[in-house]
């Protein structure tokens, strides 16, 4: 007994070291009308099992270092094991030197229809199709991870948004939407294809610069780090010029755009007249927000 024990504590400390994630999940069934079936609950229940406790990496994590996330799945509609929904993803990471988390990841996912029996086994392969739930809930876990990676190192996420593109290409024999080509110009293909495009270049360099030049800091130098930002999103203008209104910009700023105006609306005074107009070209969908920068 006193030999096996101190294995089980290691067996156990490298275990619960292990997972990345630590992650929400909300299933709201209210547009149903029958959001009260125990179907749901089980449903909500084991996906948050899934995502928390699958080991997504080959990395070990501190429970002070898991990433911070949310899967929200709206239900639309369902007949037996057959379900319509939408998911909703966010997921944060700390700021250095201080209490606040930046948001990274804000996706809204439209085209997430799938099949689920109550208690069925959930089970991620990396290169094998599994079901439309499973699939579309780890391509979403791998943009997490490669997005929260590219945000502490340059294309530091590499390997994670690699994974996603895996998960899409094997995944578009089950026939849901969102895996292909021409299901359209904002979904999960669209996505990944461009997250790795060379086109959109600029994304991933800015994703870095912004959060690891920037936002980590601001509690050292405030006017300093509020300047190198305002540099920083000028980098998206050469991915503008060459694809305009791209759905990457909208990703970005679908996280990120109450933070910038937040941020160049107190604190230090710096000259933002060329960062606003910047803005205003990459983002206009959010020209209100940029009028309301006040200096």
């Amino acid at each position: 007994m006193r030999n096996i024990l101190p294995l089980f504590l290691v067996f156990f400390c490298l275990y619960s070291n292990a997972q990345e994630l630590s992650c929400d999940v909300v299933v709201n069934a209210e547009l149903t009308g029958n959001e009260n079936v125990q179907v749901f609950r089980t449903l909500e229940r084991q996906l948050k099992e899934f995502i928390n406790n699958t080991q997504w990496t080959n990395s070990s994590y501190e429970p002070q270092e898991r990433i911070n996330c949310s899967f929200i799945i709206t239900i639309e509609d369902y007949n037996n094991d057959a379900f319509k929904a939408s998911l909703q993803v966010q997921s944060t990471r700390p700021v250095y030197g201080s209490m606040y988390s930046t948001p990274i990841y804000n996706y809204n996912d439209s085209d997430f229809n799938f099949e689920y029996l109550e208690f069925q086994n959930l089970n991620f392969n990396d290169s094998q199709y599994e079901s439309n739930l499973v699939s579309v809930i780890a391509f979403h876990v791998y943009m997490v991870l490669g997005l929260d990676g590219d945000s502490f190192a340059l294309n530091g996420g590499e390997k994670h948004l690699r994974q996603a593109q895996t998960i899409l290409n094997y995944s578009q024999q089950g026939n849901y939407k969102g895996w292909k080509l021409s299901d359209g110009l904002q979904t999960r293909f669209a996505l990944i294809d461009n997250m790795l495009s060379q086109t959109y270049k600029e994304f991933r360099t800015v994703m870095y610069e912004y959060h690891r030049i920037g936002l980590d800091q601001m509690s050292a130098d405030p006017k300093k780090a509020k300047q190198s930002l305002a540099a920083i999103l000028v980098g998206f203008e050469s991915m503008n010029k060459r694809r305009p209104n791209s759905f990457l910009m909208r990703v970005f700023f679908d996280a990120k755009s109450e933070e910038v105006e937040d941020i160049f609306s107190g604190g230090p005074q710096v000259n933002i007249s060329s960062v606003v107009s910047t803005l205003n070209n990459i983002a206009p969908m959010h020209s209100a927000k940029w009028r309301n920068i006040s200096f």
